[in-house]
């Protein structure tokens, strides 16, 4: 029986004899990408690729990537849902297109040499065409050319096979997905690839960045054509291994079982919602950039995953602290391939004990005001009072709606939020395009910031000495944010200084220059780069402004410094232990 890591293992192996370069997985934390929180693609890391700027392994990649999305977390629990997971994926950037790409697919999965699939169970969708783009019979007749009979390839409107783009403009094009039939019996006539029911499994689905659409809703052709592909680990090796969900392979198991032992009352949703949202939660405390729960961005989501967790545990039964031993499984189920959960094991265990007894007390006295109101309006909570368990016991949001729903109020999540927002609590605005696969925003603002934050990183160091590190950053096309290590607050005499070394940087219009080498060349040269050699690509692209800033990147950046404008700070704040943050603008 194949194992998830034999998956990936193949995976990677199949492109490589196709030329593809393997690259790392990015954190899940994207370092230029103001639309996501959290890597949620494989494709999030290669924006900039995608978009024209070459990428240092040449056109042809694949990766295994670590993926959270949190769009559809209520749908954690039932067979495959998952917040966090890994995504295999391969890309052509300019390169190979629609017919390599399909035939690719069909050979990994159908080849006794990989998969060996059974090409008799293989069924497939494609773009059906509309006002915007043709109907993809491309794709149909490359398919056909594969064997797969016309009977079982079927077309889609956009909402089920079209790609992007993420924001109002952008590249974006048809895709074509791969099921699988399960041997299920139809759940009626109009049963087919894409239906609910369970018959038909999605193995696997390739993307097809043939179109711009314009400012003006055009939808223009692409100089550059790219095939982006996603296959999940997870639901993959459930199917190969005929198992009902996701939850009984060994990604899993122990951790299930683990739980099941505790547990004083059975349900089978709670048991899963624990261990999805606590390996999760390991996986986001393993990363470099110091996430902690918070109310704020990553922390939040941090936090949430945390008490649903806690939340579900009650409901099982299990008192007292349990978050850690369930998190020491996963280690040890993940930490050959992600050494990063051994190192952080003791820091990963330390947070998620003081999160939950943190919020133990909060839920015990949350609870206890919630059955107060409750009888005190008749059965009824409104907004209002909701937001008051949050203000006084940091009850959250979540979870009042949860108990409600258990009591068989039916609750208006809508207005609970508006109530939040309207007293400026912990606003939610706009999360949900947060956590939607999406191309970054590449204008020449953030562009601008971008090259910026190299500066300002490098002013930090002359500053404040060389153990100053990059933590995160963040840019929109208003401003960027910085986060460094630094265990003291800035002085307003260190500020000021801070700005003049990057706007002389800025007055002295250097040029940008991008060179391609080794990660170990690059750090010979004096390149800044801060993460384990054991995760870098064999070559990396560096930033050079002539000896002000040598850095490892991705970009983008502007040409020359000159671009830049005016540098202002405009908040210097802290983060969490040892970690400090920066808001800063460009001024024209």
């Amino acid at each position: 029986m194949m194992t998830g890591k034999q998956l990936v293992e193949k995976y990677l192996s199949f492109f490589k004899e196709k030329k593809h370069a393997i690259i790392p997985s990015a954190s899940l934390v994207p370092e230029n990408d103001p639309t996501v929180l959290f890597t949620a693609a494989g494709m999030h890391p290669l924006v900039p690729y995608l978009l024209g700027q070459p990428h240092p392994l040449g056109k042809r990649l694949a990766s295994n990537q670590k993926c959270v999305r949190t769009g559809d977390i209520e749908e954690v629990g039932n067979a495959s849902h998952l917040t966090f997971f890994f995504m295999l994926g391969n890309w052509s950037l300019g390169d190979y297109f629609k017919k390599e790409a399909i035939s690719w697919s069909y050979e990994f999965l159908t080849s006794k040499k990989w998969l060996g699939l059974d090409k008799n169970k293989i069924f497939v969708t494609c773009f059906a065409g509309d006002k915007d783009a043709p109907r993809d019979e491309e794709s149909a007749k490359i398919w056909q050319e594969c064997k797969i009979p016309k009977e079982k390839i079927f077309f889609n409107a956009k909402e089920e096979n079209w790609w992007g783009p993420a924001g109002k403009t952008g590249p974006c094009g048809p895709d074509t997905e791969m099921f699988y039939d399960t041997g299920k019996k139809k759940c009626g006539k109009n049963c087919r690839p894409g239906c609910s029911c369970g018959k038909y499994f999605e193995i696997w689905n390739n993307v097809f960045m043939q179109y711009n659409k314009t400012a003006e809703g055009k939808f223009e052709l692409l100089k550059q054509k790219n095939v982006d592909t996603g296959m999940g680990v997870e639901r993959t090796i459930t199917m190969l291994q005929g198992k009902k969900s996701v939850y009984e392979t060994e990604l899993f198991k122990p951790a299930i079982d683990e739980i099941a032992k505790l547990s004083k009352n059975k349900n089978e949703k709670s048991m899963r919602i624990i261990a999805d949202h606590l390996r999760a939660a390991s996986f986001i405390l393993s990363e470099e950039k110091g996430i902690v729960p918070s109310n704020v961005e990553q922390g939040y989501i941090l936090r949430r995953l945390i008490r649903r967790a806690v939340r579900n545990a009650r409901l099982l039964g299990i008192e007292g602290k349990f978050c850690s031993s369930i998190a020491k499984i996963f280690v040890k189920i993940y930490s050959n391939e992600w050494p990063q959960l051994k190192n952080q094991e003791q820091a990963i265990c330390l947070e998620l004990d003081k999160e939950e007894e943190k919020f133990s007390k909060a839920l015990a006295q949350g609870t206890k005001e919630f059955e107060k109101l409750f009888k005190q309006n008749n059965g009824k909570i409104t907004a209002k009072e909701a937001f008051l368990l949050y203000q006084s016991s940091g009850f959250p949001l979540e979870m009042t709606i949860d108990l409600a729903k258990e009591k068989g109020l039916d609750i208006n999540k809508k207005e609970f939020e508006k109530e939040f927002e309207k007293h400026q609590a912990l606003s939610r605005k706009g999360s949900e395009q947060k956590f939607k696969s999406g191309l970054q925003d590449n204008s020449i603002e953030t562009t601008k910031l971008h090259t910026a934050t190299h500066l300002l990183h490098s002013a930090l160091r002359k500053i404040l000495g060389p153990y100053v590190q990059q933590k995160g950053s963040n840019i929109t096309p208003e401003r960027l944010r910085f986060d460094f290590s630094n265990p003291d607050k800035l002085t307003d005499a260190q500020l000021k200084e801070v700005e003049k070394i990057v706007n002389e940087a800025i007055q002295k219009e250097i040029p940008v220059q991008r060179e391609e080498m080794s990660l170990e060349e690059a750090r010979k040269k004096g390149a800044l780069a801060f993460f384990e050699s054991k995760y870098a690509p064999e070559k990396v692209s560096v930033y050079t402004i002539n000896s002000f800033s040598k850095e490892v990147c991705t970009g983008p950046h502007v040409k020359n410094t000159s671009e830049l404008g005016k540098f202002k700070i405009l908040k210097e704040e802290s983060v969490s232990a040892g970690i400090r943050r920066i808001k800063a603008i460009l001024e024209k």
